[in-house]
């Protein structure tokens, strides 16, 4: 552990607890006493408000008024951030994340909390590669750097871009970078997994003074269309998880009908079609005959 790495540990167990002493650090890092001094001495002139104790019990520890005010933030309230935090960290993966959950937990006795509520997500090998481009976006949007790389549209059709990024969006279990296209000379979204041989340029840009007035509308979202769809009840709990209890009527025979929006595209075809023989899409007529046509297309890969 380097030093930099110590001093935010030390504030971190002091943030934690109320006194620790110069032997408990030293023991902790593995260092000796003088270089717990140093270190001290190293806090306090970079205007971190630690002082000591004197006596048996004595040992360092930050005035109070440094620490969060339990008062705004209850045992609750944390242990919410910290669920949100938590799915965030699930999706990021990135290591900034996990600092911000320690900091959080550092506020209060890891006694008091009550974590009734935890989240997971199936850990695809293709989420670490996503990550890296993640993480080259971050980078050039904080220093407001040009990125580069090339993209694959839907079609697959290849072409090299260079964007001023400006945001990053996730929507379902996809992300997207919003910037500006200097090739096409215009606000573009990109889907990150479309992404490839990502680098940031070292020429910085200066956002332009229309971004404020793009709404920040999401574009990558495609257009709905409403249908009516016979589903069995095997599959009524994945329909009330996405659409809600009211989506739902009962139909004749035993079947239920449902009544969804689903994107005017290929997408909406394949999640349609991931339900199997335990739904039927009824209307409208037309959207049932572009349905049919893509599992004829399905089919034929077989034939």
């Amino acid at each position: 552990m380097d030093k930099i790495e110590r001093l935010i540990s030390i504030i971190m167990i002091l943030l934690k607890k109320e006194v620790v002493s110069a032997k408990e650090f030293s023991q902790l890092f593995n260092v000796s006493k003088r270089t717990i001094l140093r270190d001290m001495e190293t806090l306090s002139i970079s205007n971190i408000p630690i002082y000591s104790v004197i006596g048996v019990n004595g040992g360092y520890r930050l005035m109070d008024e440094y620490k969060v005010d339990k008062r705004l933030l209850s045992s609750s309230d944390i242990e919410n951030i910290l669920t949100a935090l938590g799915g965030l960290e699930q999706i990021l993966l990135t290591e900034e994340v996990e600092r911000t959950i320690k900091k959080i937990e550092a506020m209060v006795s890891p006694l008091s909390l009550n974590r009734s509520i935890q989240m997971s997500f199936y850990d695809w090998e293709g989420r670490s590669e996503i990550l890296e481009t993640l993480k080259a976006c971050q980078e050039s949007i904080l220093k407001k750097r040009i990125v580069s790389f090339t993209y694959s549209d839907k079609d697959g059709a290849v072409t090299n871009r260079m964007v001023e990024p400006y945001e990053l969006h996730f929507s379902e279990s996809s992300w997207y970078l919003k910037g500006f296209c200097l090739h096409r000379q215009g606000y573009r979204t990109f889907k990150l997994s479309r992404i490839d041989h990502i680098a940031v340029d070292e020429r910085a840009f200066h956002p332009r003074d229309d971004w404020s007035e793009q709404g920040h509308e999401a574009s990558y979202l495609p257009q709905l269309v409403k249908i009516k769809a016979s589903i069995s009840p095997s599959i009524r709990d994945q329909i009330v998880e996405r659409y809600g209890r009211r989506s739902i009527e009962d139909h004749s025979s035993g079947s239920l009908l449902a009544t969804i929006s689903v994107p005017q595209n290929q997408v909406g075809f394949q999640f349609l079609a991931s339900f199997g023989t335990h739904l039927k899409v009824v209307e409208p007529k037309t959207y049932v005959e572009d349905f049919r046509n893509y599992l004829y297309k399905m089919l034929e890969n077989y034939s």
